[in-house]
């Protein structure tokens, strides 16, 4: 009995192990999970793909700036048959015939470029800039999720792995208490239904093992869709307090400054005030200066080459185009109204988030104590009622409940370090803090600077900068 009962405790102390740092001889880690989930996970690359595409608004902005060039050539065959007659008089009249076939070819060049669109071409590139910061915001909000998620099922595995061990220990010790009652009742030390009740509660223990194994299963499906392979002799997860504010109201007044949500939302409001810039510029007058450059052969039989250029600039005014661009201003003035009740609300979300996180975090770290000492107390008190019914003052039933009491605290126990860990990551990502560089993973970070400095000023070219 003495054995079994230490095999349940090793199955807890898995758990307990978490405020111990790393195990050299398990095989993964917290951090190499973290790791692996922010370098493979398909959604947090898809979401740096749209960031890249993102990059290309501002190319696209500040071609506004740029000529446009056009080159043109034909070439065909043409037939003319023509009888002109010139003079006033019958003696002055002189009938000139001309047909025959000519090869006409030409080749032209213009090039076109604006020099004023109402600020249009400057607000477009600066509109696009700030869409390119509110996708890169965007990306932390993923990367702060992903890692999260991959920092909960992480200890989702150790918590599952460690009750999975609890009740298959329990189900051993009740297995061995069966095989006792039985013995004692052969001998008529006890009675029929102690037997009955030590096999209804080797019933319930193998159906607690059962759901626990089913739980577990999931699990490790799901480790193996956030992290991206199976877990194997994971190393316990300790908490990062360190990297943590100290005080809630700390907590608070980083989180309205650093979450990316909070951020976000700032630049949407960027870009829907420069859209009403832009939507303002289509009243103001545009000018453009068009070059050209044409050389013909045999546009004609009797003209065998001509040669032409022209410079051209061109002011064209807006007076009333149907009150369509009128609409669009009054539309993105309303966006832009919408757009900050939508910053004041995430700053609102974000401050619920941080408080509410914080709060289980500080919950976490009772519970902890307190199931710890729950496990004590409770181990104690099976120890005592084991003794007390070999002395005759205890029941079959009475050490079944106090088995069964001491595995619920060890399940418990579990929980609560599960819960302590987590609540740690989750205020991290509430402040906006959960990221490669906080953390010091051991990991390249991705920086989407890097892709936008190499597309910003491109002039031509399709081919991506990774080759495609």
């Amino acid at each position: 009995m003495r054995r079994l009962k230490l095999v349940t405790g090793a199955a807890a102390a898995v758990m307990m192990l978490a405020y111990m740092g790393p195990t050299p001889s398990l095989a993964d880690t917290i951090e190499a999970a973290l790791v692996r989930a922010y370098q493979g996970n398909p959604q947090l690359n898809s979401q740096r793909a749209q960031v890249r595409s993102t990059d290309e608004n501002v190319p696209q902005a500040l071609s506004g700036y740029r000529p446009k060039v056009a080159l043109t050539a034909s070439a065909g065959y043409q037939y003319t048959d023509t009888n002109s007659t010139q003079g006033g008089t019958p003696q002055q009249i002189v009938r000139t015939e001309i047909n025959g076939t000519n090869p006409p070819r030409s080749v032209g060049l213009t090039v076109t470029q604006t020099l004023f669109n109402g600020q249009q071409t400057a607000n477009r590139t600066r509109a696009a800039e700030s869409q390119v910061s509110g996708a890169r915001e965007a990306l932390r909000v993923l990367e702060e999720t992903v890692l999260l998620n991959a920092a909960t099922i992480y200890m989702d595995y150790l918590r599952d792995a460690a009750i999975v061990e609890v009740q298959r220990s329990n189900t051993r010790v009740l297995e061995q208490t069966l095989k006792q009652t039985r013995d004692r009742f052969n001998v008529g030390e006890v009675t029929r239904t102690d037997v009955a009740q030590s096999e209804a509660q080797l019933a319930a223990g193998k159906t607690q093992q059962l759901t626990a194994e089913s739980n577990l299963t999931t699990t490790r499906s799901n480790f193996r869709r956030i992290i991206g392979n199976e877990p194997e002799a994971l190393a316990p997860g300790s908490p990062v307090d360190r990297f943590l504010p100290a005080t809630l109201p700390s907590a608070v007044e980083l989180g309205l400054i650093e979450n990316p949500n909070v951020t976000a939302a700032m630049f949407g409001i960027d870009v829907n005030f420069l859209t009403v810039k832009i939507n303002e510029g289509a009243l103001l007058p545009t000018v453009t200066l068009q070059a050209s450059v044409q050389q013909a052969y045999e546009q004609q039989l009797t003209v065998y080459r001509s040669f032409g250029a022209s410079a051209i600039a061109q002011l064209s005014v807006p007076i009333y185009q149907g009150g369509a661009e009128y609409s669009l201003i009054r539309q993105s003035k309303e966006n832009v109204a919408q757009q900050r009740l939508v910053l004041d609300e995430t700053r609102d979300q974000v401050r619920a988030n941080i408080v509410t996180a914080w709060g289980q975090l500080e919950a976490g770290k009772a519970q902890v104590a307190s199931a710890q000492s729950q496990v004590t107390a409770s181990e104690i008190a099976l120890n005592g009622v084991r003794e007390e019914a070999k002395a005759g003052q205890r029941t079959t039933l009475d050490v079944l409940n106090a088995q069964q009491a001491l595995v619920n605290a060890r399940v418990a126990l579990v929980t609560a370090q599960h819960d302590r860990v987590v609540a740690s990551y989750a205020v991290l990502s509430a402040v906006g803090r959960l990221s490669p560089q906080v953390l010091k993973l051991p990991t390249e970070v991705y920086d989407p600077s890097v892709h936008y400095q190499q597309v910003r000023d491109s002039w031509i070219g399709v081919r991506t900068p990774d080759g495609r």
